[in-house]
């Protein structure tokens, strides 16, 4: 089953655009398809951001949240 606690975590927070996306994209890039990371973010155009990139590269966002200015994502590699 996935859950957030059973993904990768990576802390993005205090990053601006584009470095979530590319920090992303890196961290995915090591990766065996299937895999899951949870990311956080504080940059605002990250909810936008992360959506197209995961819809441009054949990811899946299984998941996004927003606490305040911190943004979750769960992300499974495509």
């Amino acid at each position: 089953m996935i859950t957030s606690e059973t993904a990768i975590f990576y802390d993005f927070k205090g990053l601006q655009c584009p470095l979530p996306v590319l920090k992303t994209r890196k961290k995915l890039q090591d990766l065996q398809a299937g895999a899951v990371i949870r990311i956080e973010t504080t940059d605002p155009l990250s909810p936008l951001d992360i959506a197209h990139f995961c819809q441009s590269e054949g990811h899946t966002l299984l998941e996004q949240q927003s606490e305040g200015r911190i943004f979750h994502f769960l992300i499974q590699k495509g």
